[in-house]
């Protein structure tokens, strides 16, 4: 099953193929050459994954835990295919709930005199556990180029706001200043620049002028979940595409949900 993207006018075009290999008549590494002496005629560039090669995912966490609870049953249920070897958190709060999941918990504080340190610490469980995507579900700290530069294109983050509207702390805040009638969130991969990186999936939810900022925060939490784990899913199946300071995102494949939650 294929499916492409034409960029008007800049000579791009972007596809994703998703095959079944029940009936392949020769080895991966064959296939493989195939595609790349293709590729090669025509100047393209690809890449191969296949359902078995799981994402290591790393969840950091400050003392919200309505991303993170809605993460970890939806890959208890299934509908995340991965392994999810450790939380991170520079508060002690959640450490309950990686307990209650099974998950190995690591509290590593910071201040700004320590955070050099502290992301020494974290580079070292990241190396050690394997882990090749991060997910930031609400963690309160800004990362340093030192941590972006050593996982580009592999750090998800979630702001309670639809960018780009409304950057850095207290977004709801902002919103309700300025009377707006839709909040939102968005998923987006991280870069040295704050709440700028290529944005992966949005949504929005309706405000009114009755509502207070507790309520925005109340009625956002439900579409920071949500969006944030669609772009998870998109990530793991390899439907971005990265382009430039955008992301080409192709829509899941019939049953590609459902085959997650059969295992």
């Amino acid at each position: 099953l294929g499916r492409y993207l034409r960029r008007t006018g800049a000579g791009q075009f972007f596809q994703r193929i998703r095959v079944d290999l029940c009936e392949l008549h020769t080895d991966r590494r064959s296939l493989e050459g195939a595609i790349a002496e293709v590729a090669e005629r025509f100047g393209m560039q690809w890449r191969v994954a296949y359902p078995e090669q799981q994402k290591r995912v790393a969840l950091f966490v400050s003392k919200y835990d309505h991303c993170l609870y809605d993460l970890l049953l939806r890959h208890r249920a299934g509908e995340l295919r991965c392994e999810i070897p450790l939380i991170i958190s520079n508060h002690p709060n959640l450490e309950p709930v990686a307990r209650h999941f099974g998950i190995a918990w690591h509290c590593l504080p910071v201040t700004r005199e320590t955070k050099a340190d502290q992301e020494q610490a974290i580079l070292a469980l990241l190396a050690s556990a394997g882990v090749d995507l991060v997910v930031l579900a609400r963690y309160m700290q800004i990362l340093t180029p030192r941590i972006v530069g050593a996982l580009p294109g592999q750090i998800i983050n979630i702001h309670h706001s639809f960018l780009p509207s409304f950057k850095g702390a207290n977004p709801y805040k902002q919103a309700f200043e300025r009377g707006v009638k839709l909040i939102g969130a968005t998923s987006h991969y991280v870069t040295a620049d704050l709440d700028e990186g290529p944005i992966i999936e949005q949504d929005t939810v309706r405000v009114t002028h009755a509502q207070s900022p507790s309520d925005y925060v109340s009625l956002g939490r439900d579409v920071e979940s949500q969006v944030l784990s669609r772009a998870i899913h998109a990530h793991m199946h390899r439907r971005v595409f990265l382009n430039g300071d955008k992301t080409v995102v192709f829509p899941a494949s019939p049953g590609e949900y459902a085959s997650e939650r059969m295992g």
